[in-house]
């Protein structure tokens, strides 16, 4: 049996442990795990999310004006119908007395008034005549005037009695479709205090709307004419699109949040969508085609606070080593701090713990300090080291974030976190364990 396979595969265990030896000695070295994610180009879209309730844009109430038993019902649930189409009846037999009773009492008004009449026109020859006095002469014009104005009375309830006869039919006042039907026949409804409600017709479900209510600390992005994407729990894989009509100016106040009711026109020309239904909105505030983005990580990474002040002590060596070979201090600060932060030139400021400089408080004024348009991204430079990058940030959809600045590239690798590992150092297995492990802090 040849021995040259066998020999191969020794050589092969023993370089692949050499370097995992030399990985785990580099890891021990630094203490240190990054995680990158890569700056890509695509295209993104801001949104203000929220929640509403899907209803036909003109709804009416359909009541009675008359009390009485429902004799009869001509239409139900989803029923199409046209205006002036009957749709139900009430019981026409009390008004249809009470139009009677009126007749006869203006029948008694009129024979009234012929009397009066009669009355007055010779007790005016008589007073012409002297024979009668003035005073009981007004007492005949009086009874002719009362007369006069009980016909006018009658009259009018008898109008009343024709009207609330009419009343017993039940009319469709638009067309649309019956949404509701609250009434069954034979059910006495009484119009005595309210008006009872007896149908719900909704106008047109071919044009809907959403009354969405809006936190405020959004309201301030939407506006009328934007854009508007939902989607409802029957159609969880469809979207559905409207657009923004109405901003109500009127707020509502619900555990101490406000919100604002924002009205959203919908399109329903299929009748796929339903009265009731609950819409989950997205507004779209802003759009950016064809841009850089990068994961919201990676604007939110901050090194820890032990690995700043390392490395705010390595560039103030290098600054002093810098300083002392040209015998230019000044001249030495500004190379070294180029040399040791590329990025930094973009921010105008020097590395130091202060606003204006480089470090937790943030970075130089020349990039607009704290404004929150601004942001900061980390990266390895050539020579591993961490370096910062000032970027200006634009719209953000919640998990990326379009950004602009210079020495940006697509592909580009970020940290997005940071591992703090436990490191065995390198010890024998006899030596004692209790000093093997612990935290190394450093990074260089």
């Amino acid at each position: 049996m040849s021995r040259k396979p066998l020999v191969i595969t020794v050589v092969v265990l023993v370089l692949a442990g050499a370097g995992y030896w030399f990985y785990k000695r580099a890891a021990a070295d630094t203490g240190t795990e990054y995680r990158f994610a890569e700056i890509a180009r695509g295209d993104v879209e801001a949104a203000v999310s929220a929640t509403g309730a899907l209803g036909a844009v003109t709804t009416v109430q359909v009541g009675t004006q008359v009390s009485g038993q429902v004799s009869d019902i001509y239409v139900d649930f989803n029923d199409h119908v046209t205006k002036g189409q009957l749709i139900a009846r009430i019981d026409p037999i009390l008004q249809e007395q009470a139009v009677k009773d009126a007749e006869a009492n203006l029948d008694r008004a009129r024979a009234e008034l012929n009397r009066s009449q009669l009355e007055f026109e010779r007790n005016k020859r008589l007073f012409e005549s002297k024979v009668l006095t003035e005073v009981e002469f007004n007492s005949a014009r009086y009874s002719y005037q009362v007369a006069q104005a009980n016909i006018k009375s009658s009259e009018i309830s008898l109008q009343r009695a024709r009207q609330n006869l009419e009343y017993t039919s039940i009319f469709s006042p638009i067309d649309g479709i019956v949404v509701e039907r609250n009434v069954d026949a034979g059910q006495t409804v009484a119009a005595s205090y309210s008006t009872p409600q007896l149908f719900l017709i909704a106008q047109d479900l071919a044009k809907m709307q959403i009354l969405a209510s809006v936190d405020e600390s959004d309201i301030g992005r939407i506006e009328s004419g934007q854009v508007v994407r939902f989607s409802v729990q029957a159609y969880p894989e469809q979207r559905f699109q409207g657009e923004v009509e109405q901003v109500r100016l009127q707020s509502a106040t619900q555990e101490n949040v406000v919100n604002y009711t924002v009205v959203v026109g919908v399109s329903n020309p299929d009748g796929t969508l339903l009265p009731g239904m609950t819409a989950t909105l997205e507004f779209l505030t802003g759009t950016a085609t064809d841009v850089l983005l990068v994961p919201n990580a990676a604007l939110r990474f901050r090194p820890p606070e032990a690995m700043m002040a390392q490395m705010r002590e390595q560039m103030q060596a290098r600054m002093r080593e810098r300083a002392q070979g040209t015998g230019n201090a000044a001249g030495g600060n500004a190379g070294a701090g180029d040399a040791a932060m590329p990025g930094a030139r973009n921010g105008g400021g020097g590395f130091g713990s202060g606003g204006g400089g480089f470090g937790r408080g943030g970075f130089g004024g020349g990039m607009g300090g704290g404004s929150s348009d601004f942001g900061r991204l980390w990266y390895l430079d050539e020579a591993g080291k961490l370096t910062i990058l000032p970027v200006r940030t634009g719209i953000s959809d919640g998990q990326n974030t379009e950004i602009t600045g210079r020495d940006i590239e697509e592909g580009m690798q970020v940290v997005v976190g940071v591992t703090q590992q436990e490191v065995s150092s390198q010890q024998g297995p006899f030596q004692p364990q209790g000093r093997g492990n612990r935290r190394r802090g450093g990074m260089f």
